[in-house]
């Protein structure tokens, strides 16, 4: 099977991506995670201001076949967090990669993001 795992972003070893615009690192989870999960019915996530330091879990995400917790890829603060997945959690697994993003993040450094997985790694990973 062949998974959706856009070049433009970073990634965790536990399948979360981290897409970076000037110093603000947008965070979701990836197609494998998604399609590996089943149909997500809930997400926890963090509040705006909170601050999270890298690997620190940021949240929980619920399945009709696991519950998982959601790692944070780079230390910072929680500018903005996708409300809409709390009323539509199922917007996870349709757009892993856009409308199922599930925070921001300001982060302090971005050079954490050298830590994480390019899109080939991660491709290897799953392999």
């Amino acid at each position: 099977m062949s998974f959706d795992i856009p070049d433009d972003r970073q990634y965790l070893e536990s399948h979360e991506w981290a897409l970076e615009t000037d110093g603000v690192v947008r965070v979701g989870i990836t197609d494998f995670a998604q399609d590996e999960l089943g149909d997500v019915v809930f997400v926890e996530l963090p509040g705006e201001g909170d601050h999270l330091k890298q690997e620190d879990d940021l949240g929980v995400i619920e399945s009709i076949k696991a519950v998982s917790d959601l790692y944070a890829p780079v230390s910072g603060e929680v500018t903005a967090v996708n409300e809409a997945l709390f009323d539509a959690p199922e917007l996870v697994n349709e757009d892993p990669f856009g409308e199922g993003w599930m925070l921001e993040i300001d982060a302090d450094d971005t050079a954490e993001l050298e830590a994480l997985l390019t899109a080939e790694a991660y491709e290897d990973q799953i392999a």
